[in-house]
């Protein structure tokens, strides 16, 4: 079985790549694939000739995809529709990586993977849409959504994960300002590619949803963060409200995990296991946190 995880070296795409490092599997980044271009992934099929592909690749930027919408969907969605239909045509199963953000956040338990999607912002519409437009193609495919994501690779975008900044600024001596009127599941990588594994290795289709299980708020994310890695800091609760921004982002977003338990395929780490693995690894890779 060969494995072709697209985006490799992001936060996400390079632990997928490490959880399939014991068997047959390509990493490709966009130096090496660009989903856009359609004679890309053609030539990236034809010559690895995979029977699996990981999409990791987005445009998750989720403020700056308000004012670029067309960024937005052209890879998010119209990008996604291309090699969903490549994908079909040469009888690979895709598996595509989604969002919590697909949901209108009005729930007040766990989101189940056939519960209604309404996304509010211009990010979360494009990765719907990326959804949509890849199931019309039919052939195997798999939609694994996820939430809140954290890797010791840190994100290209923000360039820190929310751990890295708690940690900093308590080292810093400055207060703590964490809203605690959003809640979702926050999710380890490392935790998240293993149920990826998991799921390729079954050859399940379907939604899927993949983060590490339970939820809390973003204030209680941090106060578990202070509380297992020893750290004096000043945490003060606030709401949403003193950080206004542009997209809207739902106020409840955890993900249950129905389909994986339907498909026999186990449970996920809690969230706070996901806190207390990032900081070993963390801890192993120290020189690189300097």
């Amino acid at each position: 079985m060969r494995v072709l995880v697209i985006g490799s070296t992001g936060q996400l795409g390079s632990d997928v790549v490490r959880a399939f490092s014991g068997g047959d599997v390509v990493g490709l980044d966009h130096k090496t694939i660009d989903i856009e271009i359609p004679s890309s992934i053609t030539d990236a099929l034809n010559h690895y000739r995979p029977d699996f592909v990981v999409n990791a690749a987005a445009f998750h930027n989720v403020e700056l995809c308000e004012s670029r919408p067309d960024r937005a969907f052209a890879v998010n969605a119209l990008a996604v529709d291309d090699l969903a239909a490549q994908c079909a045509l040469a009888k690979i199963h895709l598996v595509h990586v989604s969002t919590d953000y697909v949901f209108d956040g009005r729930a007040t338990t766990p989101y189940d993977e056939s519960a209604p999607v309404g996304p509010l912002s211009v990010y979360a519409i494009s990765k719907v849409a990326g959804e949509q437009l890849l199931q019309r193609h039919g052939g195997a495919w798999t939609i694994v959504r996820t939430s809140g994501l954290y890797g010791v690779r840190g994100s290209r975008t923000k360039g820190y994960t929310f751990i890295e900044r708690i940690l900093t600024q308590a080292a810093e001596g400055r207060p703590l300002h964490v809203v605690n009127d959003i809640t979702f599941s926050p999710s380890y990588t490392r935790h998240v590619a293993e149920g990826i594994r998991r799921i390729v290795e079954s050859g399940a289709g379907g939604i899927f949803h993949v983060t590490n299980s339970g939820h809390c708020t973003w204030y209680e994310f941090a106060r578990e963060i202070i509380r297992q890695s020893g750290v004096d800091a000043e945490l003060h609760e606030t709401t949403s409200e003193r950080f206004p921004t542009v997209a809207r982002r739902p106020a409840f977003s955890a993900l249950g995990h129905g389909a994986l338990a339907r498909a026999g395929l186990g449970t996920m780490p809690a969230w706070q296991e996901g806190i207390r693995d990032y900081l070993s690894e963390r801890s192993a890779a120290a020189p690189a946190f300097g």
